[in-house]
């Protein structure tokens, strides 16, 4: 029988006991920059620090341990929802099975082309698909709708990456996705603390706090070696939420030689019919703690920025160690055909967001303020994922791969989807992450492709 790995009583004792000092946490920085993970007591002790100055310090470690591991570069997708039929009754979600007032759908296979198409005409080429959890959605069904994201082309857009976000499945459920070429597979576990987690979800499957768990150790054992863990942050006390978040990245390591791929931090937002109690509602200043500190314990694991968050923090988060951001964003089904404004409906959509520009805006703005947006989806398709993802990226090929195919992918949408403003600037950052690259050698040949680029050729990369 299986256990849980999330052990409440040391999580507890180390938050309650733990008093960092100011060399101790210098050291614990230290540790974060050398490119190593940290432990529990290491990042309980972060996530005791209230000293201003020691703070500070922390922000400045987690901004340059992102500068290091991931460079300037952000890369970019946009969730798509494929069905809200949902058999679960999470007291915090719009599409809870008690929620009479939810308008389901599932996408026929020509309205979830027509999803893909409105995506593809505004320069999109990642997507995640979101399923509810209903015997409906099975895995044949998942796979044929990533079979549907792959195949669906219009003018020179196409999907080239497609994710998923969706109920934990049985081994041979994550093997029909591992035969079409997923991506990463993300289970959130909305909450480790297990008292907290029976109360908000009291029935369906996903009642099942065991088999939710333990749903991305039968991904690996299915062959999806990229997988992404999450927690819903306002449900429980959130110091403890970080580090079950990284209680679960130590499982998979010891079980499995590769954590998670990606690790995202929703905070809980309002929805249809939700009334959840304040105890928990994390802030904007603990948010951003939780996230520098998120970035110092896991070093090589990608870190999600959802559009749950106003523009305004976004700006202020990513810089803190986010290594991907959704823009572009509607999570109301059938949300991209049939759009009728920037304002979603509300029962048509899971939760509010709270940045609900366009993909076009989103772009300008990190180029104006010097990242390199990237669309890259090279590293799947070339088999440098899972535990091969890591043995490069620990000697840093950020700067030999990343970002050449970032370059390459921005200049695709410049070219091919960019308002005159946004090409503009776009133009200007390409000029200039061109002129970081490390070599001569590296700078010529990208010049080569972007030219190539120009004349009409797609989809290069390294």
């Amino acid at each position: 029988m299986l256990n849980s790995f999330i052990d409440e009583a040391k999580i507890n004792e180390l938050l309650a006991k733990t008093r960092p000092d100011n060399k101790q946490v210098k050291d614990i920085i230290q540790k974060s920059l050398s490119k190593q993970r940290l432990d529990l007591a290491e990042t309980a002790a972060l996530l005791n620090v209230e000293d201003k100055d020691l703070l500070n310090e922390l922000f400045t470690g987690a901004k340059r341990l992102k500068e290091e591991v991931y460079g300037n570069r952000i890369v970019l997708f946009a969730p798509l929802y494929v069905g809200n039929n949902c058999t679960n009754d999470c007291s915090y979600c719009a599409f809870r099975c008690s929620n009479s007032e939810a308008r389901r759908k599932t996408l026929s296979d020509q309205e979830l082309k027509d999803e893909i198409i409105a995506l593809e005409k505004k320069g999109q080429k990642r997507l995640i698909l979101v399923f509810g959890e209903h015997p409906e959605y099975s895995g044949e069904f998942m796979a044929n709708a990533v079979k549907t994201a792959y195949t669906t082309k219009f003018g020179p857009g196409e999907i080239r990456r497609v994710n998923i976000n969706a109920a934990p499945l049985d081994v041979a459920g994550y093997k029909k996705l591992k035969a079409v070429g997923i991506g990463t597979y993300q289970i959130f576990q909305e909450t480790y603390h297990q008292e907290t987690y029976k109360r908000y979800h009291p029935r369906g499957k996903k009642a099942d706090f065991l088999w939710r768990l333990y749903g991305l150790d039968r991904a690996q054992q299915a062959g999806l070696d990229d997988v992404g863990i999450g927690a819903l942050f306002g449900l429980y006390d959130w110091k403890f939420e970080v580090m079950g978040l990284l209680s679960h990245a130590v499982h998979l390591e010891q079980e499995f030689n590769v954590g998670p791929h990606t690790i995202s931090f929703p905070r809980l937002q309002p929805a249809q019919g939700v009334n959840i109690p304040e105890t928990h509602l994390v802030s904007d200043d603990d948010f951003k703690r939780l996230v520098a500190i998120l970035r110092l314990s896991v070093p090589y694991t990608g870190m999600i920025l959802t559009a749950r968050e106003h523009p305004e923090l976004r700006r202020e988060v990513i810089e803190l160690g986010c290594s991907q951001i959704d823009a572009g964003s509607r999570i109301e089904m059938q949300g991209y055909s049939q759009a009728l404004g920037q304002e979603q409906e509300s029962d048509r959509q899971q939760f509010k967001l709270g940045d609900t520009r366009s993909l076009d805006e989103v772009m300008r703005e990190l180029v104006s303020d010097g990242y390199t947006p990237s669309f890259c989806t090279a590293c799947y398709r070339l088999g440098r994922t899972g535990e091969h993802f890591m043995e490069l990226a620990i000697p840093g090929f950020i700067h030999k791969y990343c970002m050449p195919n970032a370059i390459m992918t921005l200049k695709e949408y410049l070219q091919d989807y960019a308002s005159p403003e946004t090409r503009n600037k776009g133009e200007q950052a390409i000029k200039q992450a061109i002129a970081k690259l490390p070599s001569n050698q590296l700078r010529n040949e990208v010049i080569k492709r972007l030219g190539r680029i120009e004349k009409g050729e797609r989809d290069l990369y390294f």
